[in-house]
């Protein structure tokens, strides 16, 4: 089943919207920094880096086929301040799978917005997107990434050790998920 949301989505302080060539700004602002890309498999961006990221984000807002994207700019209702970006991506078709992902600006981090955010993802996989599993995963030293996780109500799975190359060195990765009737669950518990 394709996907092609309706934007923006809406969260009780948040508008998730697809970018537009204007974000490469705000998106600099938190992609420059090393500790933003300390984690990430890319390095800390130049301003041009950004801009060809944001043009191929641009494109990603429906799910068609196996590993589609859907990368959406996460901005304060209040204000329209562009905060950070989330990720959902189409892993399996037959299966029925899917993985989130997420980017913040540190200045906005604390206020629980990247967990609505990711929330929010969760909404759109399970619920128009009908997706039966949805994982996450980090590096193990990303606490605060494995934190919001546990808080999403999803599950460790695995814990990878040593299992790739990671900015010249051995990785070790956790790998979190839930499934639809979990969701379904915390929805209406």
């Amino acid at each position: 089943m394709a996907l092609y949301p309706t934007y923006p989505l809406q969260t009780p302080r948040l508008r998730l919207r697809p970018f537009t060539r204007g974000d490469v700004d705000a998106v600099f602002a938190y992609r420059r920094r090393d500790d933003v890309a300390r984690y990430l498999f890319d390095s800390a961006l130049s301003r041009e880096e950004c801009a060809l990221a944001i043009q191929q984000r641009i494109g990603q807002v429906a799910l068609n086929h196996e590993d589609d994207k859907i990368v959406l700019a996460v901005e304060l209702a209040d204000n329209g301040a562009m905060i950070g970006e989330v990720s959902l991506i189409w892993r399996s078709v037959g299966a029925r799978q899917g993985e989130i992902g997420w980017i913040f600006d540190p200045n906005y981090h604390g206020h629980g917005y990247a967990t609505e955010a990711a929330s929010g993802m969760l909404d759109l996989g399970f619920g128009p997107g009908d997706m039966h599993r949805i994982s996450a995963r980090c590096d193990v030293r990303n606490a605060a990434s494995w934190r919001l996780m546990a808080r999403l109500g999803m599950r460790r799975e695995a814990h990878f050790r040593e299992h790739a190359i990671f900015k010249s060195a051995w990785d070790e990765e956790f790998v979190y998920a839930m499934l639809r009737q979990e969701w379904r669950a915390l929805r209406q518990g």
